[in-house]
């Protein structure tokens, strides 16, 4: 009986140990994603897109509620127009977003109104991995490349066969 009695406290001190282990755990969620430059002025990735070394993103996370950024957090891209973002806590509370900030290009500066953003899910709801996705965010090439008149030919004609 001393045995069991000695089991069940060493068990419950163990249970509540971990309990408060977890609780000091904070999540801490890296945001990837590239820039590029839209060479066709398409709106979206092309074969001719080009990324950007460089680029200056900001992940923003606003309130639900208030619409007031609580969190901002800059980032750039490396060699592949690639970053990585990290930021701590769970913001099961706000709406965050990486928001296109500054192209180092002259010539691909311009950012396009309503997709300058993507939003991306930074809560603790169960998912695997740590790391969320942005979908890729691309400046505008000040005039399209000769070539982009063809390869958006390519894009209209899809399921036209």
């Amino acid at each position: 009986m001393a045995s069991l009695r000695v089991f069940f406290i060493t068990f419950t001190f163990l249970a509540l140990s971990s309990v408060a282990v977890a609780k000091e755990k904070r999540p801490s969620f890296t945001v990837q994603g590239r820039v590029f430059c839209d060479t066709c002025r398409a709106g979206f990735e092309t074969p001719v897109s080009e990324y950007i070394y460089g680029a200056k993103v900001r992940l923003e996370c606003k309130h639900f509620s208030t619409g007031k950024v609580e969190h901002a957090v800059d980032g750039y891209t490396g060699q592949n127009g690639s970053y990585a973002i990290e930021l701590k806590d769970n913001h099961e509370e706000e709406i965050c977003q990486v928001v296109l900030v500054q192209s180092p290009s002259a010539f691909c500066s311009e950012i396009p109104a309503g997709r300058d953003r993507a939003e991306v899910l930074l809560a603790d709801g169960g998912l695997s991995s740590d790391v969320r996705y942005a979908n890729s965010l691309g400046f505008l090439k000040d005039e399209p490349l000769p070539v982009c008149p063809e390869i958006l030919k390519q894009y209209n004609s899809v399921g036209r066969r």
